[in-house]
């Protein structure tokens, strides 16, 4: 297989190549033909050569000359810029953003920029169009009232094929509408079978907990919690669950002692499957912050084909013994247990990839849509849940009111149901609010189809034009701390903002300000199973345990927060982990939590 930056250059040489030959031949031709010359061959090159950059620096100012006058027909302007970069091609800006994403706080650099000149900016990383907003208006244009207009483009796919194929969160048009409707019958109504799988699995956690906690020793709750997602996920998806929980967990750095017991080859499956997928999401992140250049950084491999071989080796077998345990039951009309094949598919316990199997046997098609939904229904949920037990032990007064809430409800041991989740609502109003302050995917981006224009958010000010082809991300996790949006309390979390005279005046006068889950026609399917993972996980917790701290000493150093992050504003002086960022949100070398058995402080 050639790798991506090899490719690449292959493509480029060959597309400027033909053309300086043929310029080179074609001056040659006419010097010798009409002037009787005889140019020397080093001088054409070193001429056309020149050429190249000249005709790209013309090419650019054409097209910037072209969208002032498409601009001015509409009666519209150009996105700000910002002057933070001063290199060509904002080159030094890119740099900063990289630099950011290795060591910074997430939304950093973009922040500055959005401070400078608006809740709208063009950034022009490599003189590409790249068109940021926070503003509520244009998300909403962007993911509801033109959604035909904004697609995921080329350039994203290209980026993260080799991980998500073609699935629901990679493709658009016809392919989108077929993995979309491939998985929504499944996610179109609660299952009982949801919550036997996750109490299965709670159990196990909380058992883990206890154990760690008789030990005296902290807990990476992160991690734990990863591996609950990852069990429920592979298990609601292949039926087949991964059984990342049996694997040995890790200790503090500052802990010295290891186990002697060694994991069982299925439980080392599971953590190499788990670390593979996750590297997997670090190259694609990294790619679609680079854009149309990453290629160059995966000059001599593609940095994929080594995790997505070890995470193939899990799914592989599993798609092809469903599809071959398919075609036996359609063959004799019934499956293994004796129902008619019809009977099967309506079943409700049925798996995600069963329901799959009802439309197709294509092992592509089933891998990319599993692929792709369990990166919705591992990490997402993942991180969502470990900042939210972040927030309980950094706040307990609100640990205490929502304990008292659910044991209200439910009492100390009765598991919940989808009635008594609905009931809670400060439990909801402390998700929400997890998810409002570090909403689990800070950064989405879409591709413009057509020429268009965006409201100003001036409105004394022309609208804004969006030039075709032009990439236009969105930040979520900085729309969600605009105190002109949520008020001055903005970057403090406090779930009674969603129950108080706050959500009136805020939130309900503009719905597309609150996008944990997306909007519009891509609006996440696994929403409503999200809120009913997390609700019960959280209910089971808070059962089992009366309060929850941070263990600061546990967290190594690569997981503290810079000193000098205290001198600064808002979350980033406020709290006291370090949270990254790759498609979706985790807090660096794990969150490090005890918690206290509500058995014995009673």
């Amino acid at each position: 297989m050639i790798a991506p930056g090899a490719s690449y250059l292959g493509r480029k040489a060959l597309a400027l190549g033909i053309p300086v030959a043929c310029s080179i031949a074609l001056i040659r031709q006419v010097a010798a033909t009409l002037f009787g010359i005889q140019i020397p061959t080093w001088v054409l090159i070193c001429v056309s050569a020149t050429s190249v950059p000249l005709y790209t620096a013309l090419r650019l100012s054409l097209k910037q000359l072209y969208y002032r006058r498409e601009a001015a027909k509409l009666g519209a302007r150009l996105a700000p810029t910002s002057s933070h970069g001063r290199w060509p091609g904002n080159l030094d800006l890119l740099i900063e953003m990289q630099k950011i994403w290795k060591d910074g706080y997430p939304g950093d650099g973009l922040r500055d920029v959005m401070t400078e000149v608006g809740p709208v900016a063009n950034v022009r990383p490599l003189w590409a169009d790249v068109i940021l907003t926070t503003c509520p208006e244009h998300i909403k244009i962007i993911l509801s009232t033109d959604f035909n207009n904004y697609v995921k483009g080329a350039q994203f796919q290209y980026g993260m094929e080799s991980v998500l194929g073609t699935g629901v969160f990679n493709s658009d048009g016809e392919m989108w509408k077929f993995h979309r409707s491939l998985s929504r019958p499944y996610f179109s109504r609660d299952r009982i079978s949801h919550f036997e799988m996750f109490d299965r699995h709670a159990d196990d956690v909380i058992s883990l907990i206890k154990e760690r906690m008789k030990s005296g020793y902290a807990i990476d709750f992160q991690d734990l919690i990863g591996r609950f997602t990852m069990d429920s996920a592979t298990e609601f998806l292949f039926g087949s669950c991964v059984n990342s929980l049996h694997a040995s967990l890790p200790l503090p750095h500052n802990v010295t002692f290891t186990s002697p017991e060694s994991d069982s080859a299925r439980a080392q499956v599971a953590t190499a499957f788990s670390a593979a997928f996750n590297e997997s999401m670090l190259h694609v992140s990294n790619r679609a912050r680079i854009g149309w250049a990453w290629p160059l950084v995966e000059m001599w491999a593609d940095k994929t084909v080594g995790p997505m071989e070890i995470v193939s080796a899990y799914i592989d077998p599993v798609i092809h013994d469903a599809v071959e345990k398919k075609k036996l039951a359609k063959s004799l009309g019934v499956n293994a247990d004796g129902e008619t094949t019809e009977d099967k598919a309506k079943e409700e316990g049925a798996t995600l990839l069963d329901e799959l199997l009802n439309v197709t046997s294509d092992p592509k098609v089933l891998k990319d849509e599993t692929l792709n939904i369990l990166l919705a229904g591992k990490d997402t949920t993942q991180w969502t849940l470990t900042v939210i037990m972040y927030f309980l032990a950094m706040y307990p007064k609100f640990n205490v009111r929502l304990r008292e809430e659910i044991l209200e409800h439910v009492g100390p041991t009765r598991r919940p149901t989808y009635d008594d989740i609905r009931e809670m609502k400060f439990l909801r109003a402390v998700i929400n609010e997890a998810m409002r302050l570090y909403p689990s995917v800070p950064f989405n981006v879409r591709e413009c189809i057509n020429a268009t224009t965006w409201p100003s958010p001036d409105p004394s000010e022309k609208p804004i034009y969006i030039p075709a082809g032009a990439q236009v991300p969105y930040s979520v996790l900085l729309m969600h701390r605009r105190k002109d949006l949520w008020g001055p309390d903005a970057e403090e979390f406090d779930p009674d903002r969603w129950l108080d005279a706050r959500l009136k005046t805020y939130l309900l006068t503009n719905s597309f300000q609150f996008l944990p889950f997306n909007a519009g026609p891509r609006i996440c399917l696994g929403q409503q199973f999200a809120y009913n993972e997390m609700s019960f996980v959280i209910i089971r917790l808070l059962q089992s345990f009366s309060s929850v701290s941070l263990d600061l000493g546990a967290f190594p150093p690569a997981a503290r927060p810079p000193p000098e992050w205290t001198m600064m504003e808002g979350r980033k002086a406020a709290d006291k982990f370090r949270p990254k960022m790759h498609l979706t949100m985790y807090a660096e070398s794990g969150m490090w939590l005890k918690l206290t058995d509500a058995e014995s402080a009673i």
